[in-house]
């Protein structure tokens, strides 16, 4: 004999979930739009920062353009995997740059694993074919 969960219950964990996962997504998907279009209006504080990071200033508005596209489809349900890999290759690079420069570890350099785990938490919960891929167990 098998445990068993009334399907009642089942749905509405299940429904919880999801609302939880779209709702780290939306942070996610926020975060990324405001980045990418403050890259597009290359305002003066982010010029400086790409600066010191040692980008040149001119890969701003591409960057800004990666962003936006990465979060679309992050954002769209069809093509949502394919934005989560995409912004987790971009925030590996955000690592990567401010492990190179020696930028404090908690605070930035692992921002884009924070950010990270966030994205793929909300994904997680809120598509459940990702579920077979990666069956958790709590």
């Amino acid at each position: 004999m098998g445990w068993s969960v009334p399907e009642r219950e089942v749905s509405m964990s299940s429904s919880v979930s999801s609302w939880i996962g779209w709702g780290l997504s939306a942070l996610v998907v926020l975060f990324m739009i405001m980045d990418g279009v403050m890259k597009l209006m290359q305002l003066p504080v982010v010029l400086e920062t790409t600066s010191q990071l040692g980008w040149p200033t001119s890969s701003v508005v591409p960057l800004g353009i990666v962003v936006l596209t990465c979060a679309a489809l992050y954002a769209v349900p069809q093509t949502s995997v394919l934005g989560a890999i995409l912004l987790t290759g971009f925030l590996g690079g955000a690592v990567a740059t401010h492990a190179r420069i020696g930028s404090p570890v908690l605070t930035h350099t692992l921002f884009g694993v924070y950010l990270g785990i966030l994205m793929w938490g909300g994904l997680y919960l809120r598509d459940p074919r990702l579920h077979a891929i990666l069956p958790l167990r709590f």
